[in-house]
């Protein structure tokens, strides 16, 4: 769009400040130009809007039209003035840090990560999203996250990334076991998220499963208290790495037969201009996983 088809703020000061005024000089005065170009700036608005805004021939009176669009022209400046000062306080405030934390991430692990990082020099606010492992890698390709802790292994996009970190996790299959063998934790399908959240991490899961000649049956669900009410209902069982996740008529086994980790990283745009200060960040949200992998 060219210059001169382009309603810009300016337009709108003038209007709102000879609506005020109703006098071509001290509108010029309070916006700060001198007469002339207010004057054209006028007739651009005009032309741009399709309509009289004033009648010259009675001094500098608004017509029906002008005194109609004022609100709106009031309004806008407004909405201009609030996003202005919005942009103030980032700036003061300092840099948000923007992380994602993939849904299978612990509470606890992911408050003990969102709190180690808050401590890096970079890191003056947090902001903390959750996601499924496929929406946290987009978003952070395209910038709108800074770092994110996903699912492995997962395709990255040129995305960088830092060491595989291996929670431990547990197996949660029904107490009751008195109707008999449907209800042990290999005849029960397995609670697990949609695949498509984390494809290959999923079929990494499954084909763990089913190296030990287990036949695998899974049944998606939205989230882990989803699963877990489905094996206290005797319907699933399902690995978590939550320690504290349990219910009454829910049985918790270490997962050891076969070890079914959940295995997690770290990852960050080293293309970014600002990825030296990032991956610095990435860095000690790596070490505070592996510390909580470890506790």
């Amino acid at each position: 769009m060219s210059g001169g088809r382009l309603l810009t703020e300016r337009h709108l000061e003038i209007f709102v400040a000879l609506a005020e005024e109703e006098h071509f000089g001290a509108a010029a005065h309070r916006v700060g130009i001198t007469q002339p170009p207010l004057s054209q700036g006028l007739r651009r608005l005009e032309a741009l809007l399709g309509v009289r805004l004033f009648d010259r021939a009675r001094g500098v009176t608004l017509t029906e039209e002008g005194a109609s669009l004022l609100p709106h022209a009031r309004r806008a400046l407004a909405a201009l003035a609030e996003l202005r000062q919005a942009g103030a306080r980032e700036r003061s405030d300092g840099r948000r840090l923007r992380i994602g934390l993939a849904h299978e991430v612990p509470a606890r692990v992911a408050a003990a990560t969102a709190a180690a990082t808050s401590h890096a020099p970079e890191a003056h606010r947090i902001s903390v999203l959750t996601a499924p492992t496929a929406t946290l890698l987009s978003e952070t390709a395209a910038g709108r996250l800074d770092i994110a802790v996903i699912r492995h292994p997962s395709v990255l996009h040129g995305l960088a990334a830092g060491p595989v970190v291996l929670l431990p996790t547990w197996v949660l299959s029904p107490a009751d076991r008195a109707a008999g063998p449907r209800h042990r934790p290999g005849r029960l399908p397995v609670a697990v998220r949609p695949r498509e959240e984390a494809p290959a991490a999923y079929d990494l899961f499954v084909d763990t499963l089913a190296s030990r000649g287990r036949r695998v049956e899974t049944v998606p669900v939205s989230d882990e208290l989803a699963g877990l009410a489905l094996v206290a209902a005797g319907q699933a069982v399902m690995v978590t790495a939550d320690r504290a996740l349990t219910a009454d008529g829910v049985e918790r086994a270490a997962a050891l037969d076969p070890p079914l980790p959940l295995r997690l990283r770290v990852v960050w745009d080293s293309r970014r201009p600002d990825h030296e200060g990032t991956e610095r960040t990435a860095r000690l949200l790596v070490r505070e996983l592996s510390r909580q992998a470890a506790a």
